[in-house]
This record gives C-alpha cells, structure tokens and sequence, in this order.
C-alpha cells in the first residue's frame, strides 16, 4: 500500500483498518526476525529469576535466550532452520559457574602420573611403594597435594614409615602450606647442613629432623624441574579441562588467581572461538603492598586492567590478597587459639597460636582502598575466623567515606563467620564465596579439632542466607582431572548435595540446622555468581536477552530423592547458543 493513500481516506474506520494493518506487518516482520535457531521444549525449565519460576519451552536465537514460556508459546519461534530439542520432562537451569577454582594448575596436574585419591595412611604408603617399582632408584615420588587432616587417621606418616616405604627414593608430600619428607629427600637436599631454618621442625629431645616441614623450606628441597610443557600443550591441557567442567553443567569459571600472561592465552582462545567455558580471572595484587598509598594507587593504575575489562567470554575480576594460610594444615588464622586437639594434631607447641597471618589490618585497609581508587574489586583468601574479622575491620574503616555496598567485595573460603562478622557482612554487601567441596571433605576433621562449640561456625551457609549474606558456590578445584576425587572435587551437584545436606564424605551429619534448600543451593552457582561479577542482567538466570548458557539435567534437582542430587551429570550443555557437550 502507498503511503499517500493514508491521506486519501475519508473516515477514521479507514484509517484504522489501514494502521492496523501496518501493525500486523510489523509483527510479521518482527517474527521473521525472531526466529530461533535453537528451540527445548517439553522440560521444566527452572529459570532462577526473582520468582524462581518454572516454565516448558525456551528459545534461542544467536548466543541469547529470545523466549521463555509454555511449549505452544516457544513453538511460534520456530522456523525452517530452527533446531528443535525435545529434552522429554527433563530439568534445564541455567549454565553453573563456579566461583572459585585453578583450572590452570589442574588441567596440568596430571599430564606425567595420575594422583591417587588415598584415604588412609595405608593407602599412601602402599602407593609410595608402588611408585618405587616403577621409578629409578633415587627419583623423587612427590604428591602434589596432600592434606592429612584428610585421612581417616588425621595424621602424617612418620618419617620412619616414610624411609621404610622408600628407602632410596626422596619424598615429597606437599600439603601447599606446610609437608613431609623422609631421609633421601633430607639427604639429597642436604637438610642437615643449613642450620636452624623456622621450616624444618627438629625433634625436641636431640634436635634431628623430623620430615615435617613448613612452607617456607620448601624452596630448599633439591626437586628437579618439572617437564616443560609447550604453550600449544598447555592449552590443549586447559580445553580439555573446560571439556570436563562442561560435562557437569559449568559453563563459567572465575580463576582463583593468574597474571597477564594467563589472561591474554584466555583471550587468545576465545578470538578462535576455542572457549567452552567463560571466564573471569582474578589477580595477585601485583605490587609491593609496602609501598606508600599514593604509589599503590598510582602502580595500579598503571596496570593495564582493572575489573571488568574484557568480553562475554574473558573479564577482569578481583584484586587478591593471601590474607592467611589453611584449616588444614593449622595455618588458618582463628578468633581464638586453636586449641588442645590442634596442638596434637598439628604438632603445635604454643598453646596461644591462632595461626598465620599476612598483612595488619591498616594494611589490608591501604590495599582495598587503593583498589578501590584503582577501579578494582578487592577479595582476599582468608580461611579462619580471625582473618575474616581482620578483613571486616579493614573494610568497615573504609565503608563512611567509600560505601562498599556494590563493590562486589568478597572473602574467599572464611569457613568461621561468627553472628557479629555475618551481620557486619551482610551490612557492608560483601559477598562469602564458600566452597561446599571443602565442608564435604573437612567438617569431620573440623568438628574433632575444634570441638561441637566451634563446629557451629563451621560455612553456617542458612545462617548467613538468612541474614542476608550473598553465598557465591565454588570448588577451590586445584589438582587432579576427575570431578569427584579431585582436591577439591569440582562436580557442582556434589556441592550442592553437600549444601543440602550437610553430610560429609565419611557419612557423618554436621550442624544440619546450617542446610540450604535446593533453591537456595542451586542460586549459589547461577545467579549469586553472576551477582558477585557484576554480571547479573547478561547471565545466571534464564530469562530473556540473557546469553543462552543452559543446561539440561539427567534429573530433577528439584525434586529427585535427595541423595540422588549428587549423581546428576548434564545430558546436554550450551554456552551461548552452541552445544559444548552432549550425553548422546
């Protein structure tokens, strides 16, 4: 129709049918370019927005959600090149991320020899003598990463069951913030001629070397260099961990900690369209924290990033800080002592440690607002409750001339929260980026070192809910490639389950009043993390205009008996509108 009949009509019923017919080309056109390339339908679409609604059918189109409703609704989107997905009553959440893990180390751990999953003293041992059959004599047998809080036993093997497993072989047991060693690792490494050392622990009576080491003497150990892995075998080693987080759902990732060099190869990957999971990489502060405030602030802004640089698929996070040292190595800096049970567990000798600590608390002050000025969120790894009311401290200085409220502050692991921290927490809008892997694998050691009291304490995940606390749900995933028996596994659905549940690893319950609901456990990998990035209204529900990270479940997490949610594995996974993974 010409445009200058509007001005021949003669009545206002004329002109009515006319723009009424102008308003149904537009939405014909408006369809046609509405399309879908990809439709699900007949599931239970959970989309974790405001109202936790369920819907049937969702459609996509590019790397965006474009529709969500009832299955008769999304099939209007449906076109000649639509793919339609029947995924028959199954669950579809939105794609998890997980808060907190070093895909990096990981994807790597095991390039030379698999690590074992060992539960008791026993078992280490039977392995160290099996690494001795297969390796030269005088070959060092180290295990990356061993928390012998972890054993059924809740001790180290002693240097002489050490020497009696390898006799000729070094040892090397790294427990990140402290170790053991046996005799041909003190040899080899000449021990007994540097003197007195704060890392090498000596036996009390005649001053010998007991195998015990802390973090410190770890640089004295003679161990040759690991096999250098070409760039090119680093990022297949990466994708293919990506690989492994995309069969269970995970979909986004926020790295631990990394540097430029990390971040540009994530860049790199992603310009090849190689990425199957997106990511956001914090970083060490990477400056002298010594230096005066104005020179702080001025090296950080002379850093080439700052949080939320970056795309869809690769961000600047936080600026970082290692505030402490763990829970499971004794290093965790505590509220109060650590106690009796922690001095023979741990081997302390003071009955007033705490643990360590890295910085004061005007330090941490000069650091967060330095970031702050900076254009950085500020996060600090802190694994007692001691660090965490340090962190507080510091911030609630900061909070009258500079509201933290949407800083998207955070504190990394915490696992203590007392009431005063949680409503000082919930006050300041910093986030707890917990790890329920860490519960699932530690709350039995815990709750006997520390005692039922402190045991209440110990990640009061529906406490701090309750008050308002953001939970932000990671791993801490660091070594080994298998989802379940990685330190610390990475499967989501276990977290979840754990967060649930409260059970732990040896079957035992703790402090069930602390359990989430489904819906608030499933919130703390979608939604709480795309809150915690400053990436809520592009991800972490479904919903429209959102990117289309989805993933549809082999079960109901919703409804499915409760011990089942451990067992669900993702039947399809789709990150921006492509399938990255499928059962089938």
């Amino acid at each position: 129709m010409n445009w200058l009949n509007l001005f021949r009509f003669k009545s206002i019923s004329n002109i009515y049918l006319f723009m009424v017919s102008l308003v149904g080309l537009a939405c014909s056109c408006q369809m046609q370019t509405q399309e879908a390339d990809v439709i699900l339908i007949n599931g239970k679409v959970i989309t974790v927005d405001s109202d936790f609604s369920v819907q049937n059918a969702v459609a996509v189109r590019g790397d965006k959600i474009i529709a969500v409703g009832t299955n008769e609704d999304i099939r209007k989107y449906a076109g000649e090149n639509t793919h339609i997905i029947d995924v028959e009553s199954r669950a579809i959440i939105p794609g998890l991320i997980d808060a907190h893990a070093h895909p990096e180390a990981a994807s790597i751990s095991e390039n030379e020899d698999e690590i074992p999953d060992v539960h008791t003293v026993r078992e280490l041992l039977d392995w160290i003598k099996y690494q001795v059959s297969v390796k030269e004599e005088g070959e060092w047998i180290i295990h990356p990463k061993l928390f012998y809080t972890r054993l059924n036993e809740l001790r180290q093997p002693t240097l002489q069951e050490l020497d009696q497993a390898a006799p000729r072989n070094p040892v090397f047991l790294n427990g990140s913030f402290g170790g053991v060693i046996n005799s041909a690792a003190i040899k080899v490494s000449a021990l007994n001629e540097v003197g007195d050392h704060e890392g090498l622990i000596r036996d009390p009576v005649d001053g010998s070397l007991t195998g015990v080491i802390n973090a410190s003497a770890f640089k004295l150990l003679k161990i040759p260099p690991r096999k250098k892995l070409s760039a090119q075998e680093e990022v297949e080693s990466l994708k293919s961990m990506f690989n492994d987080y995309n069969r269970y759902g995970i979909t986004g990732v926020i790295s631990g900690y990394g540097d430029l060099k990390n971040y540009d190869r994530y860049k790199e990957l992603s310009g090849r369209n190689e990425l199957t999971v997106r990511v956001m990489q914090n970083f060490l502060l990477p400056f002298d924290h010594h230096l005066p405030l104005e020179q702080l602030v001025d090296s950080l802004k002379s850093f080439p990033l700052s949080t939320g640089d970056g795309d869809e698929w690769i961000r600047t996070g936080s600026l970082k800080i290692f505030l402490d040292g763990g829970i499971l190595t004794g290093t965790a800096y505590l509220s109060e002592p650590w106690g009796k049970t922690a001095m023979e567990v741990y081997k302390i000798d003071d009955p007033e440690y705490r643990g360590i600590v890295n910085y004061t608390q005007e330090e941490v002050r000069k650091i967060a607002s330095a970031a702050i000025e900076s254009g950085w969120a500020f996060t600090a790894h802190s694994t007692g409750g001691g660090g965490v009311d340090l962190l507080l401290s510091a911030f609630e200085e900061i909070n009258p001339s500079e509201s933290l409220n949407d800083k998207r502050f955070s504190i990394i692991h915490g696992n203590f929260y007392s009431e005063k921290a949680i409503e000082k927490m919930d006050r300041l809008g910093i986030i707890a980026n917990v790890q329920p892997a860490w519960f699932y694998k530690d709350a039995d050691a815990m709750k006997y070192i520390l005692g039922d009291k402190r045991i209440q304490t110990f990640n009061p995940y529906k406490t701090m809910q309750k008050e308002g606390v953001l939970l932000s749900g990671g791993s801490d995933h660091m070594v080994k490639l298998d989802a379940n028996t990685s330190i610390n596994p990475y499967n989501p659905f276990l977290g979840i389950w754990s967060a649930v549940t409260r059970k732990t690893e040896r079957g035992n319950v703790v402090v069930p009043e602390e359990a989430l609901t489904r819906e608030e456990a499933l919130k703390m990998y979608t939604i709480n993390n795309a809150y915690a990035t400053f990436e809520e209204d592009i991800k972490g529900s479904i919903e429209v205009g959102k990117l289309a990270d989805l993933v549809v479940l082999s079960d109901d997490i919703l409804t499915c008996p409760e011990d089942h949610i451990k067992d669900i594995r993702s039947e399809i996974t789709m990150v921006g509108g492509k399938i990255v993974f499928s059962s089938k």
